[in-house]
């Protein structure tokens, strides 16, 4: 499975953003998705996780309420759409696939097999 993220760039607090992830695989409505995001010297944060069962939505508590995660099966696509950015929102975004389902709070999410390229988001003003 490759996975092509894009969408990020440079907004001002208070803006909004949408990322797009792109995946190259036929299974992609088997495949549990998700966002990390890691900002320098940081370590990875997990974003949102969305099943491929019913597309439900998991979030981080730190964008919960500000960022939807969404999947379109006929365009192979997940996407992020981030509102009310904040500048400690700077951070390279990730996507991510794996048959698994991500769940916020895990200890570690190094099991997850299938990871993007990233895309950087910059909020400044």
């Amino acid at each position: 499975v490759q996975l092509q993220a894009s969408g990020g760039g440079l907004v001002q607090p208070g803006g909004s953003l949408r990322l797009s992830c792109f995946a190259s695989e036929r299974t992609f409505d088997s495949l549990h998705m998700g966002w990390f995001r890691q900002a320098p010297g940081k370590e990875r944060e997990f974003i949102a996780g969305i099943a491929w069962t019913d597309s439900s939505a998991q979030y981080g508590d730190s964008v919960r309420g500000r960022f939807t995660a969404s999947r379109d099966s006929v365009k192979s696509t997940l996407y992020l759409q981030m509102n009310n950015l904040k500048v400690e929102d700077t951070a390279v975004y990730y996507c991510a696939a794996d048959h698994r389902q991500m769940y916020p709070h895990y200890s570690n999410y190094d099991w997850v097999n299938y990871w993007g390229q990233g895309t950087l988001v910059t909020v400044s003003s």
